[in-house]
């Protein structure tokens, strides 16, 4: 070879790699764009779903198999691309479906699919594959969604144990948070958050009890929304307690929750008996004239968040809501024990049902026998925290009982008549708003989870809506501010979120790298 024909082909490969760099470039560039913008591509033909969803398997390669191991997804859907290539035809026969036609979507492991095992994370269900789509899973099918995957999550939703490490399961090993990979995610949607975040899908779906969507959302600096409890189809979800559990949208965008919702709840409930059309009354001004309470005793201890939350409500006043200060709920404190009295119960209850359907080849088809599997398989499912939750609620008795029926009834009252639904009468309010949490914690598999703080506690236990949507960083770690209310008022928390958001434009990309000083005393 003549220096000539070097020096050709030298510059040759120096093209490639420039084009394959600027193609890497241009593809994570498009894995961050919202629902609407990867759907008006797909309209205009700039790209096609098939490519759109190779894009996010090569991204979950590289990410969440290689590199950083976010851990964040726990099975892919092999059928996905094929899926996506009828989409794509039948785009082209006839047109889209929905918002969501031929758009990549994640899905909780304790989301129920047939085309998937649903373990909850559990080695015990690792092959159940249940007989029919859990109905959350089978409208977003319906509307034309690929379904990705399923995410990883803390293990059986983060209900085994009082000393538990968040986005640890014995299926999918550790969630990491992809802010801070030294960082957890927290629990229990913890690879829905953790892979929103990183760009691996176009949005996904978790699951909440109490603070399993907006405090991993939080966590992982994405928006987030916990709907009034009923306002989804409920079936279908591993669940922890049904007066508490629901799904609920994960996104980057709260413009992309409310297309979401819009499409899951649609016909479900009285409330949304037809087509819902939040996306159209999304309004940047929103927060004018909005009538917005600060309750302030979640973090009244706790200085760095308080200052922070000073500077949100500077934001709302500037944008011309009226705020009500010191907005706090007569209830605050009084609900932990009887909340959780509440969940031991349901969750034996509930459980005991779930896995009753299970085949007899499954080990566990009941709490009990569940307890004697995690026992027999100590090493590989409780390595680093017990089981003493479900110990402690297999003690307990029917539904039936006094205490299950006055916990819950104390739950109704404080959450609602004395709660929520009591201060927003009294000031008159659109919306109670506070921070959704604290900094990501360090992951820690000898003591468990540090935790933050957090809000979500009266919305959950009322079944009542919360949206959170990141609201900046402290200590380079992302905190997210949350906006709750009364029952079925998603569309207007939905509203203020979108107006604070467009104000703010507070959300990054993650750095993908170990993070920075501990967010310790704040």
């Amino acid at each position: 070879m003549t220096r000539r024909d070097l020096f050709l082909a030298a510059g040759a490969a120096s093209l490639l790699s420039c084009a394959r760099t600027a193609r890497r470039q241009e593809e994570a560039a498009r894995a961050t764009l919202s629902i609407a913008e990867l759907a008006a591509g797909l309209h205009s033909g700039r790209w096609t779903s098939q490519q759109l969803v190779r894009m996010y398997l090569e991204r979950i390669d590289a990410i969440d198999r290689r590199g950083p191991q976010l851990r964040s997804v726990i099975s892919v859907n092999p059928d996905a691309v094929k899926q996506a290539m009828e989409l794509d035809r039948e785009r082209r026969a006839r047109g889209p479906r929905s918002a969501l036609h031929g758009v990549p979507i994640l899905v909780k492991d304790n989301l129920d699919t047939t085309f998937l095992p649903t373990t909850a994370g559990s080695l015990a269900l690792a092959d159940w594959r249940p007989p029919k789509n859990a109905p959350v899973v089978q409208r977003l099918l319906d509307a034309g969604a690929v379904i990705l995957g399923k995410t990883n999550l803390s293990e059986w939703a983060n209900f085994r144990s009082n000393r538990s490490v968040s986005g640890w399961s014995a299926v999918g090993g550790q969630t990491r948070n992809p802010h801070a990979l030294d960082r957890n995610p927290s629990g229990s949607s913890s690879g829905s958050a953790a892979a929103v975040a990183a760009s691996l899908c176009a949005a996904a779906i978790g699951t909440e009890t109490d603070g399993s969507i907006v405090s991993p959302s939080n966590a992982c600096g994405i928006a987030g929304l916990k709907p009034t409890v009923g306002a989804l189809p409920g079936e279908g979800i591993v669940p922890i307690a049904p007066s508490q559990d629901t799904a609920g949208p994960m996104a980057r965008t709260v413009r992309d929750l409310a297309i979401l919702f819009e499409i899951l709840a649609a016909g479900h409930s009285q409330a949304y008996p037809g087509r819902i059309d939040i996306v159209k009354t999304l309004d940047p001004g929103a927060l004018k004239g909005a009538r917005i309470g600060i309750p302030r005793k979640f973090y009244q201890r706790r200085q760095l968040l308080n200052r922070f939350l000073d500077a949100q409500v500077e934001i709302l006043r500037k944008a011309g809501a009226e705020v009500i200060d010191e907005a706090d709920l007569p209830s605050h404190g009084q609900i932990g024990d009887a909340e959780y009295t509440v969940l031991l119960y349901e969750f034996k209850d509930a459980i005991n049902r779930y896995l009753s359907r299970l085949p007899e080849k499954f080990p566990a088809r009941s709490l009990e026998q569940l307890i004697e599997f995690n026992e027999k398989n100590r090493e590989k499912e409780m390595p680093w925290f017990g089981q003493e939750t479900f110990i402690e609620a297999q003690k307990k008795g029917p539904l039936t009982e006094a205490a299950y029926q006055e916990a819950r009834q104390k739950c109704l009252r404080l959450a609602r008549a004395e709660g929520i639904d009591a201060v927003m009468e009294q000031h008159r309010l659109d919306a109670l708003v506070t921070l959704t949490g604290g900094p990501a914690w360090f992951i820690d598999w000898v003591n468990g989870d540090a935790g933050s703080g957090g809000c979500s506690q009266p919305a959950a236990v009322a079944g009542y809506p919360h949206v959170t949507v990141p609201a900046g960083f402290l200590r380079g770690l992302p905190v997210g501010l949350s906006f709750f209310g009364r029952a079925w008022s998603e569309p207007r928390l939905l509203q203020l979120a979108y107006a604070y958001e467009q104000l703010t434009r507070a959300r990054r990309d993650p750095a993908l790298r170990p993070g920075g000083p501990a967010p310790a005393a704040v």
